[in-house]
């Protein structure tokens, strides 16, 4: 029944009943009681006789998630500053599957609106932000992910082989921090840090992201700093408010 949910998207806002059960290859009784009960739960929402939208329980699900997370209550002021000190927008994200999420941003003045944002899902092997949250998965987590995706991490540049793979990874730990080019964009840097729980595994990772073309003026090494500073921040507030508990 979940899985009604994941049939919308930007492009295919609105689904009928008759698309629905056929798209999930069930019995006609079956797919309108999960819609009815779906609808009931307020996930669902109805546009006119038998076309269906999300659901404004979504919507205040989401209102109490930006007032509860603890990874975004640990971020408030972060991200602010973090814009203040290098002057390019900054991103919040957690890994989601075998993808990785934005949570959060704060943009500068002049951010292209078209960038990486909140609610946004991007490749768990492409990008600054994504590729130091997987160098910091769990041992056994990237045991599960390397046979089902070793094809996407080959091309991704991360090895062709779970033991090279496995030292990519490591070096990017060593580093604390990955700096990246062009994996998105051409010409676009980004630079990320792990947001790390007291067992050194990844909650998530803050990012910043510039065009070389139009800001000449950054210093790489300045915002790799203030990029691990703000991880950092992030990760002892994570941690002192769960011992608060």
């Amino acid at each position: 029944m979940l899985n009604v949910l994941d049939l919308f998207s930007e492009t295919e806002p609105v689904w009928s009943t008759a698309a629905i059960i056929e798209v999930l290859e069930t019995s006609r009784s079956t797919g309108y009681r999960y819609i009815k009960t779906l609808h009931d739960a307020g996930l669902l929402t109805s546009v006119r006789n038998g076309y269906y939208s999300l659901g404004p329980r979504i919507i205040e699900m989401d209102l109490q998630i930006r007032q509860t997370d603890p990874l975004l209550l640990a971020s408030h002021g972060v991200l602010e500053d973090l814009v203040d000190k290098i002057g390019h927008s900054a991103l919040l994200c957690t890994a989601f599957r075998d993808s990785v999420l934005c949570i959060g941003e704060a943009r500068a003045p002049l951010s292209p609106a078209n960038r990486f944002s909140r609610g946004q899902r991007r490749p768990l092997f492409q990008g600054a932000v994504s590729k130091v949250i997987l160098a910091y998965l769990p041992h056994h987590r990237l045991k599960a992910i390397y046979p089902r995706h070793s094809t996407e991490i080959e091309d991704a540049g991360l090895g062709s082989t779970w033991s090279v793979f496995r030292k990519t990874l490591g070096e990017i730990k060593k580093d604390g921090y990955l700096l990246t080019k062009g994996e998105f964009n051409p010409g676009v840097y980004g630079v990320a840090a792990p947001i790390l729980t007291d067992q050194k595994t990844a909650l998530g990772s803050v990012g910043v992201a510039w065009d070389e073309n139009t800001r000449r003026d950054v210093e790489v090494q300045k915002a790799v700093l203030a990029v691990k500073h703000a991880a950092a921040t992030i990760s002892a507030r994570l941690l002192e408010n769960q011992q608060s508990l």
